[in-house]
């Protein structure tokens, strides 16, 4: 049996309910300030096409990755697979969908984060040729 038909598309407000519940799921011990509902509005708000998902067979949501460029650089984040559908290559989809729409709006370079301690996560990203790089990441709450 081969792999399960995929598709990745752009976000819209219909997929809202979906991508929520899955950002709950993968994402539980975020902070309030990355509560799903509020980063899913904030982006759509954005109208820059940057946020996809990952349908199944189903056309149900399996998957996310949001992107964003600023003309200097890319960055990606929400990368998720719901727990039922990962280690199917959905993951790697997605990165490759979103690198390559940023190359499209002619970033040069994509940055991420994660948490330090999340080793497998760490190599899934290393296996699709991210480096960690000698940064220090810094942030400042304005909500």
């Amino acid at each position: 049996m081969g792999p399960e038909p995929l598709h990745i598309r752009c976000c819209t407000t219909l997929d809202r309910d979906g991508v929520i519940a899955l950002w709950e799921t993968a994402f539980p011990d975020d902070p309030s300030h990355n509560a799903p509902a509020k980063v899913f509005d904030a982006k759509l708000a954005m109208r820059d096409g940057m946020l996809f998902v990952a349908t199944d067979a189903e056309a149900a949501i399996v998957g996310t990755a949001m992107a964003g460029y600023d003309g200097h650089r890319g960055w990606l984040y929400t990368v998720a697979v719901s727990p039922g559908h990962r280690r199917r290559g959905i993951g790697t989809a997605l990165v490759r969908h979103a690198v390559a729409a940023l190359r499209a709006e002619g970033c040069g370079k994509v940055n991420l984060q994660i948490r330090s301690s999340n080793r497998a996560v760490r190599g899934f990203y290393e296996s699709l040729g991210f480096r960690a790089e000698e940064r220090l990441s810094m942030g400042m709450l304005l909500r």
